[in-house]
């Protein structure tokens, strides 16, 4: 095999070694390339004007990750065939590849019903016949269909490497400091205990710092109240354009995705019919940047105001609350801007939006952290820790938003 490899600077790790092979092509393959244009964090840059690395960078980062946690588990004495290391890090590397712009957003309003995982698994087999079966083996590991199950944990688990680059990389370009973890301390004090991945009594401060940066990410970056608004308006906005469309108005947009504004996807369609596929691989994020911008010139009052107040920064006001917002407020509401706008009430509706958010930050039912002790013995992380309430980090947490558009006092 050959020991020629690629290098990349990555402003977070250093420098990424990529070897020649099938791991390069992957990171050369259009469909990942594609991931160079879509934003690891969406619009959060709205908040944090650092937060404009790419999908592309994060999956980088996540494969260096788990090139450190392959050495590390094999100086431990843990057995991993050079196929097994190469496949689990092809893995990695293809973890996010179904991701559209906006992710989230579109998967609620332009494509309905296909998570972005089960694109990513359509998107690895279309890679596999190209690489006529080399991603055999990374198929199985990510769809936890591989013998060693811990291998399948480290692509996708409570200590994945994709959650242990994201953190760091998010914490690195929005400067939340809070959530920057000690990933390289981490991946040292990993091990396995009966094909379960566990982690080193030693390192469980760092675990627990790991949790509460986490938590602390999540409130403060990616659940922040201004991203939920403006993610909300994007909604908005795309709701309203793929209505016009299915009126027949005319909505400007790129070929691709004009596709999905003039037709109904829903799974069974995406599934079965190729050019969904074919159309979803073209889109990115400039496809709708560019046409936010030319429906802010929309002949209809409702996109071209909301599509104004997405790329302008014009941002709903908000309220948040423990408990739901009463119908008769948000009628009132709606009444007020239907009549600041001249438009009808229904139109004014999608300049009011609610939503809930529910999180938890440690669900040990969905994948246990585990510290394995020098007796040889292991502890879930509840047990183990005694600084961390647990209970609390594992306690859902739900908080109900209601944005709407700024009403004019004098009104």
């Amino acid at each position: 095999m050959s020991k020629e490899r690629k290098i990349i600077n990555d402003p977070v790790f250093g420098f990424i070694n990529i070897p020649k092979g099938l791991l390069y092509n992957i990171v050369r393959h259009p469909l990942l390339q594609r991931l160079t244009r879509i934003k690891q964090l969406g619009i959060s840059s709205v908040v944090y004007p650092g937060a404009q690395h790419t999908r592309f960078q994060h999956s980088l980062g996540a494969f260096y990750l788990m090139s450190e946690a392959i050495t590390q588990l094999t100086t431990k004495g843990h057995f991993i065939f050079d196929s097994e290391a190469e496949a689990v890090k092809a893995a990695i590397l293809l973890h996010d590849i179904g991701h559209g712009p906006f992710s989230h957003v579109l998967e609620d309003t332009i494509v309905k019903g296909v998570s972005h995982e089960e694109i990513s698994l359509m998107l690895m087999e279309q890679m596999n016949k190209e690489m006529n079966g080399h991603l055999n083996l990374a198929i199985q590991i990510f769809k936890d269909e591989y013998s060693k199950r811990f291998l399948h944990q480290l692509v996708s688990g409570q200590l994945d490497m994709d959650r242990l680059d994201y953190l760091r990389r998010d914490s690195f370009y929005t400067g939340v400091t809070e959530g920057n973890i000690g990933s390289a301390r981490i991946i040292k004090m990993l091990d396995v205990v009966d094909d379960h991945l566990v982690v080193e009594s030693k390192g469980i401060y760092s675990i627990e710092n790991f949790l509460m940066a986490r938590r602390l990410m999540y409130w403060q970056v990616y659940l922040h109240k201004t991203s939920v608004v403006y993610e909300q308006m994007l909604r908005k906005t795309l709701r309203r354009a793929k209505e016009l469309a299915s009126q027949g108005v005319d909505v400007f947009a790129s070929p691709s995705f004009k596709f999905f504004l003039y037709n109904d996807i829903d799974k069974e369609r995406f599934m079965s019919d190729p050019s969904c596929l074919e159309h979803f691989i073209n889109l990115d994020d400039n496809d709708i940047w560019t046409s936010l911008k030319v429906w802010c010139q929309h002949t209809d009052k409702v996109l071209s105001i909301l599509s104004q107040g997405v790329i302008n920064r014009k941002l709903f006001k908000v309220e948040i609350s423990t408990a739901p917002f009463d119908e008769s407020y948000k009628s009132e509401l709606i009444s007020k801007i239907s009549n600041q706008l001249d438009i009808s009430a229904y139109e004014a509706s999608y300049f009011v939006s609610t939503s809930s958010i529910e999180k938890n930050m440690y669900d040990p039912a969905d994948d246990s952290i585990d510290i394995k002790y020098s007796d040889g013995s292991t502890k879930n992380i509840a047990e183990a820790s005694d600084m961390l309430n647990i209970s609390l980090l594992s306690k859902k947490i739900k908080k109900y938003y209601l944005c709407y558009y700024r009403i004019d006092s004098k009104l």
